[in-house]
């Protein structure tokens, strides 16, 4: 297995499965690839429902393919420092609610709380799809978990409701 370093940067395909250098964080990097997804969410949050989803699922598709690519220059299925995943399950987390700095928190939170404890059926996914959408998959559904679970925390006052991302009606 080999070890990525800043020259592996120098690919946009290794620079995207990194999380932009996240990656390579010598501590907890789906953490910090999770804060790369929180620094980068402003530059789309404000795109609008469709546009969102849509750079929500080019992020995927492209994330299927790079980190599937890194992970094999790797010499293994999902190293560590492959955290482009991390990036867009946050941003599938914060699909479900308004833009706001307390949404960004709690969904941040919540969703390295899912990523990290991988519930079933997430670990499954985790264990048992390989390639770029293996690495993928287990945390596109922790993000929908994470984002359910701030959608409720919406709908219940805990969150700004207005301009409600995915057009969940509040209960």
């Amino acid at each position: 297995m080999k070890q990525p370093t800043l020259h592996w940067l120098k690919d946009p395909r290794h620079l995207l499965a990194l999380g932009f250098g996240s990656g390579l964080a010598p501590v907890a990097p789906g953490t910090f690839g999770t804060l790369a997804g929180a620094i980068l969410y402003p530059l789309i949050a404000g795109l609008g429902l469709p546009v969102y989803l849509l750079v929500v699922i080019l992020a995927f598709l492209l994330g299927v393919w790079v980190c599937g690519y890194t992970a094999r220059a790797l010499g293994v299925h999902d190293h560590s420092a492959v955290v482009w995943d991390e990036v867009v399950g946050l941003w599938i987390t914060l699909a479900a609610v308004a833009p706001s700095w307390p949404a960004l928190l709690i969904g941040f939170v919540l969703f390295r709380l899912f990523d990290i404890l991988k519930p079933w059926p997430i670990r499954w996914l985790d264990r048992h799809v390989q390639g770029g959408l293996g690495i993928m998959i287990d945390d596109v559904l922790a993000g929908v978990f994470a984002g359910l679970c701030l959608w409720l925390a919406a709908a219940v006052g805990w969150l700004p409701a207005s301009g409600n991302a995915v057009g969940l009606p509040i209960l």
